[in-house]
C-alpha cells in the first residue's frame, strides 16, 4: 500500500509542477499531451518501484548508507570536493565502466549523455516550462521563455539556433550509435549472448534505436520531403516514446534510478578513513573496516548464512571455489 501512495503522491506533484510551470496550462502544448500524460505515469512508476526496491534489506541499507554519507555535513567538512568527485566519475563519466573495456564505456557515454540530452529537451518541452517565441511572423529572431520568462534571444539562424532547433538531432546520433555498439556486441559476443533476455537485455536497445531513428526521420521528413509521412513519423515517434516511459520503471532503465544510491555508497567508501581489514587468508588489504561491517550486516539481512567470505579477498575466493569443485565435482566424472 505505501508504493503506491508514494507513486500516487510523486503523481500528483508532478502534475501540480506542470500546471504551475505552464502558467496554468497556458504554455502547454496540447499536441504534446500523450508526452505529458506517460512522463506522469512514469513519476508514479519510478516513485512506486523504488520505494518497492528500498524495502528489501540490502537496497534499504544502500540506500541509508548511501544518502547518508552523501548527505553529511561531517563529510562536506572533512572533504568538500568528494562528493562533486564522486557525482563526475562515478556518476556522469562512469569510471568504472572504462576499467572493463574502453569500447564499452564509450559506448555507454554515448547513450548516457545522448539520453540526458534528450530528456532535458523534451520533458521541460513537453510540460510547456519552455517555449520559443518570436518577434516577427517570419523569425528568424526568437526568444526562448522558461516558466513564461524570457531568458535567451538568438536567432535561428545562427549556431546557438541551430543547436536549439536541433538538439535533439544531436541526441539521437549519440543513443544511436551507442545502442548499435551493444546490439551488435550482444549478437556476436559469445559472452553477452549467454543468457540474455529479449525483454531485458534488447528491447531496451532496439527501443532506444527506434526513438532515435523515428525522430530523425521527422527531421528529414520536414526538411527533404516537405512535410512528406510527416504524420506517420510522428504517430511512430509518439508511441515509441510513451510505450519506453512506461516500461521504463519496470525493466532495466530502472538502474537511472538506482544508481545515484549507489554514487553515495562509493562515498560512504572514500569517506570512511579508518582502520583496514584484511583477508583472512593472506592478509592482503580488502577495504575499510566500517565497508566490509556493512556488507555482512546486509548479507545476515538477507538470512545469508555466509557472511564470513567478506573477509575473504577475491583471489583467496576464486581458490577455494576451483578447490571445491576439484574436490567434490571432478572426482564424479
Amino acid at each position: 500500500m505505501r508504493p503506491v501512495i508514494v507513486g500516487v503522491v510523486t503523481a500528483l506533484v508532478l502534475c501540480a509542477a506542470i500546471y504551475l510551470g505552464s502558467r496554468g496550462l497556458h504554455n502547454f502544448d496540447s499536441a504534446l499531451a500523450a508526452y505529458a500524460i506517460a512522463s506522469v505515469f512514469l513519476a508514479f512508476g519510478i516513485a512506486y518501484r523504488y520505494t518497492v526496491w528500498i524495502s528489501s534489506p540490502g537496497a534499504r541499507r544502500l540506500f541509508r548508507k548511501g544518502w547518508g554519507a552523501a548527505l553529511s555535513w561531517q563529510n562536506l567538512r572533512r572533504t568538500p570536493t568528494a562528493l562533486p568527485r564522486m557525482i563526475a566519475t562515478y556518476l556522469g563519466f562512469q569510471k568504472f565502466l572504462g576499467a572493463r573495456s574502453r569500447a564499452r564505456w564509450a559506448a555507454h557515454q554515448l547513450i548516457f549523455w545522448g539520453c540526458l540530452l534528450a530528456a532535458a529537451i523534451t520533458f521541460p518541452l513537453t510540460w510547456g516550462w519552455f517555449t520559443f517565441t518570436a518577434n516577427t511572423g517570419a523569425g528568424p529572431q526568437y526568444t526562448m521563455n522558461i516558466w513564461g520568462f524570457g531568458v535567451v534571444k538568438f536567432n535561428a539562424l545562427s549556431l546557438l539556433g541551430w543547436l536549439l532547433f536541433h538538439g535533439l538531432d544531436v541526441a539521437a546520433v549519440l543513443v544511436v550509435a551507442g545502442a548499435t555498439y551493444f546490439l551488435i556486441r550482444r549478437m556476436r559476443d559469445r559472452e553477452a549472448s549467454t543468457g540474455q533476455r529479449f525483454g531485458y537485455d534488447l528491447a531496451p536497445l532496439l527501443a532506444l534505436i527506434i526513438i532515435s531513428v523515428t525522430g530523425l526521420l521527422l527531421t528529414f521528413s520536414s526538411v527533404f520531403l516537405h512535410g512528406g509521412g510527416y504524420e506517420f513519423l510522428a504517430v511512430l515517434h509518439m508511441a515509441a516514446v510513451v510505450l519506453t516511459l512506461l516500461y521504463l520503471p519496470f525493466g532495466k532503465f530502472f538502474h537511472i534510478a538506482q544508481r545515484p544510491a549507489a554514487v553515495g555508497m562509493q562515498l560512504f567508501k572514500y569517506t570512511e578513513h579508518g582502520e583496514i581489514r584484511h583477508c583472512r587468508n593472506c592478509g592482503e588489504p580488502i577495504d575499510t573496516t566500517a565497508y566490509v561491517d556493512n556488507l555482512r550486516a546486509t548479507m545476515r539481512d538477507l538470512k545469508l548464512n555466509f557472511d564470513q567470505l567478506a573477509e575473504v579477498c577475491p583471489r583467496c575466493k576464486r581458490l577455494r571455489r576451483g578447490q571445491a569443485y576439484r574436490t567434490t565435482v571432478k572426482p564424479g566424472f
